[in-house]
């Protein structure tokens, strides 16, 4: 069984008057897992792509919090989906052992992410096929 069916679309509590709105995040609360790492994207043209990994440990959330992205999933057996982030109180949540491709970034695209866990280079898996490999050996 794979995580892909985990994948998902969450919203986020937004609070808001005449001064502005303002977006909770909370780990263990609105996503389902204890933030150990922030990072974001921001700068990259519309016909790149980031991601381009799957991670064997690492879960995220992906929230763009200016402008506008796209992120495909792939399960390494053929399925695939892809999400448009396009409001800031709305994510992905990316469980582990999914490929992860962002790509049709906004000029003004912020791409905010949330970790499950610190940076370990050992953990990401970089080759699709490699990845396919892997998961048509867990069925």
């Amino acid at each position: 069984m794979t995580n892909y069916h985990k994948v998902k679309l969450l919203e986020f509590p937004e609070r808001g008057d005449e001064r502005g709105h303002l977006v909770i995040v909370e780990g263990m609360l609105d996503i389902p897992f204890e933030i150990k790492r922030v990072f974001y994207i921001y700068g990259s043209d519309s016909d790149i792509v980031r991601g381009q990994h799957a991670n064997r440990k690492s879960q995220f959330v992906l929230i763009n919090v200016a402008g506008t992205s796209k992120v495909k999933v792939k399960d390494g057996l053929g399925n695939e989906a892809v999400f448009s982030l396009d409001r800031p109180h709305t994510g992905i949540y990316l469980p582990s052992m999914v490929w992860k491709d962002m790509y049709d970034f906004s000029e003004d695209s912020v791409l905010l992410c949330l970790s499950s866990e610190h940076y370990d280079a050992s953990e990401y898996i970089r080759d699709y096929q490699k990845f396919v490999d892997i998961m048509k050996k867990e069925l």
